[in-house]
């Protein structure tokens, strides 16, 4: 009878260590993935982070012009196809925008193996990219005509801001499509972050 009531016991106490420790696992797969809904349908975010934005609805952009690239070529018109792109806007390439094209740069040579999928391009009104070409050979550069860079930069406009001065990267799909900006005060390291995730989980490109 002893014996029998101390089994009862034993049995009965490893049942309690067996729910503790499956809910003790519950709790810790669980609670994670909860975060996560909750940070995606609160649209929380930590603070101080800085991060890309997402424009939505994403622009299809459209050439409706020819454009000329720096070497006197005409532009395809799948130039912002097939591939993503990293885009900067400018009229002047002053300190910042020297700065952004050396960002993006470091960003493109970061990608490692996914170099391949990825351009660069700068659109600009500077008739004269002698020392950009210089010092960025593999950079895509469509700078003519001006009245034509202008009026196509106006479909990057975001905010009511005017891309040709707002210091922002934009990212495009491999469909043509406008999908994210980076402020100018945007730390690289999280540029890149974004970057790599969009690249690794799309299909195109």
């Amino acid at each position: 009878m002893i014996n029998t009531e101390t089994n009862n016991i034993e049995y009965l106490d490893q049942q309690r260590r067996g729910r503790l420790i499956l809910l003790c696992m519950l709790i810790f797969f669980i609670t994670p993935i909860i975060a996560v809904v909750a940070m995606y349908k609160l649209d929380w975010r930590p603070k101080g982070e800085s991060i890309g934005e997402l424009v939505t609805p994403a622009k299809t952009l459209t050439m409706q012009q020819p454009l000329v690239s720096s070497d006197g070529n005409v532009a395809s018109i799948n130039l912002l196809k097939d591939k993503w792109s990293m885009v900067y806007m400018t009229a002047d390439c002053d300190a910042q925008c020297k700065d952004k094209l050396h960002q993006m740069r470091q960003l493109h040579v970061s990608l490692y193996k996914e170099i391949p999928r990825m351009q660069r391009l700068l659109f600009t009104t500077v008739s004269d990219v002698t020392e950009i070409k210089q010092n960025y050979p593999d950079l895509l550069i469509v700078n003519q005509p001006k009245t034509d860079i202008i009026s196509f930069s106006e479909q990057f406009n975001i905010h009511n801001e005017t891309s040709m001065t707002a210091g922002r990267i934009y990212l495009i799909d491999p469909l043509g499509h406008l999908i994210m900006s980076y402020s100018a005060s945007t730390s690289p390291a999280l540029v890149r972050k974004d970057i790599t995730r969009l690249m690794k989980y799309s299909w195109t490109g």
